[in-house]
């Protein structure tokens, strides 16, 4: 696990309340969600328009979110193909009271690019690929 984030910052927000499970901590599917909104906000930027998530993978949760907590998340575009992209996105807290900073979850996101009629369509060149 690294000591700072990799990627751009794409996503903040503090979990509330209401974001908790029976036992008090932020729910495994708000900070999944958390991650697919930022992820997907990085892949409408790359592939200019409409793309859907097709796949999650190697997701690690390494630590609980808490209610009050600053989540942020860091999205980086891994992989580039003829359709679609990956991205490593990292989700991390800053503790409330404490000021602590730590990774709490991280894997790999797949998108791919829609055409309006529901097909996958080519990624837009941009000189950018990896």
């Amino acid at each position: 696990m690294s000591a700072e984030p990799r990627g751009d910052l794409t996503l903040q927000t503090v979990p509330m309340p209401g974001d908790t499970n029976a036992g008090g901590d932020v729910f495994g599917g708000w900070v999944v969600s958390q991650m697919d909104i930022a992820a997907g906000t990085t892949a409408a930027q790359r592939t200019q328009g409409r793309c859907a998530t097709v796949a999650i993978e190697a997701l690690r949760f390494h630590a609980p979110v808490l209610v009050g907590d600053l989540f942020s998340v860091y999205t980086r575009i891994e992989r580039t193909g003829r359709t679609s992209l990956t991205m490593h996105v990292e989700a991390w807290v800053r503790r409330q009271r404490t000021g602590e900073r730590l990774m709490v979850t991280e894997g790999d996101f797949t998108f791919v690019a829609i055409a309006s009629s529901g097909v996958t369509r080519p990624l837009p060149e941009t000189g950018i690929d990896v």
